[in-house]
């Protein structure tokens, strides 16, 4: 067998000890991890492991190890509020994104928080990054909210922006947020809409880690401008020019779904505590909160 990390089906039928045809069976009807790579199936040895593992008859008593109770990914102050008001334990560590689902696939953390861009179809972007991981092969994705993103700038916004074209043609700084960020992606995809490259951007020294860092270099005039959270924009009080909605998402394996760190966020977001708190901060819409997107 050789050393790659992906086997196909007749080194991973040898791997499991079973037929190449009951491994084809396995694989169509989504029983066994894998992924589909320009019509041949290909087997993640480290997936095979893990889920040879999580069936593996043990003692009483004796439970495998579990990830950190840790949600990381993108930052949300809503999420935030629900992680710490719920009391699930869960703590938070805002990477971006696509960092998180790297983090969650390596089973570093429990939850990773997305919120994903297209640069063609933006509808299904969460569900399609999570499903193109062959080692999320037994993610769930859980709706947290949609929220509305913006072009955040200061207070009053003096500049008179009203969209992102408009501001780079006034040679606005931006804040740029890490390679990966949902926000940056984004950004990424408007300027892709309106024929712009990233290379016409006026930019900050440096990228922002969440959109309070980059609230606060817009406060201090780092910055003229950035996309973020209507709810971000809120809470430190500055200007806000909304762009669209997008879908934040939760993801999770299916053996962390039913345990009590992310069943405690999940009550929250039923109550009707969360939606209150949903619409102080502003700019979430809840209908469709708590609804499974995907179940691998």
């Amino acid at each position: 067998m050789q050393d790659s990390p992906y086997l196909t089906t007749e080194e991973a039928a040898a791997f499991l000890r079973i037929k190449v045809r009951k491994l084809y069976e396995m694989a169509s009807t989504g029983a066994a991890p894998c992924s589909k790579v320009t019509g041949k199936w290909l087997f993640p040895r480290a997936a095979l492991d893990r889920w040879i593992e999580a069936g593996m008859a043990r003692p009483a008593g004796l439970a495998l190890a579990g990830p950190p109770p840790i949600i990381g990914g993108s930052h949300d102050p809503l999420l935030e509020w629900a992680a710490r008001h719920s009391g699930s334990g869960l703590a938070l560590l805002p990477v971006g994104s696509e960092a998180g689902l790297e983090r969650l696939a390596r089973d570093a953390i429990a939850i990773a928080a997305i919120h994903l861009h297209d640069l063609q179809d933006d509808v299904r972007a969460n569900e399609d990054a999570v499903g193109a991981q062959p080692d999320l092969y037994d993610a769930v994705v859980v709706a947290f909210v949609q929220r509305e993103q913006g072009l955040m700038v200061a207070a009053g916004n003096p500049n008179g922006f009203v969209d992102v074209p408009g501001a780079i043609n006034a040679q606005a700084r931006f804040g740029l947020r890490q390679a990966g960020a949902g926000a940056q992606l984004l950004l990424e995809r408007i300027l892709f809409r309106a024929g712009l490259k990233i290379s016409e951007v006026r930019t900050g020294p440096r990228p922002y880690p969440t959109g309070q860092d980059l609230a606060q270099a817009i406060r201090t005039g780092d910055v003229d401008c950035g996309l973020a959270t209507r709810a971000v924009a809120n809470g430190l009080g500055l200007g806000f020019v909304p762009l669209e909605w997008e879908r934040f998402d939760l993801v999770l394996r299916r053996r962390t779904f039913f345990e009590k760190e992310p069943q405690a966020l999940f009550a929250l977001m039923r109550s009707d505590e969360f939606a209150r708190q949903a619409q102080v901060l502003g700019g979430y819409e809840l209908t469709e909160t708590g609804a499974v997107r995907l179940n691998r």
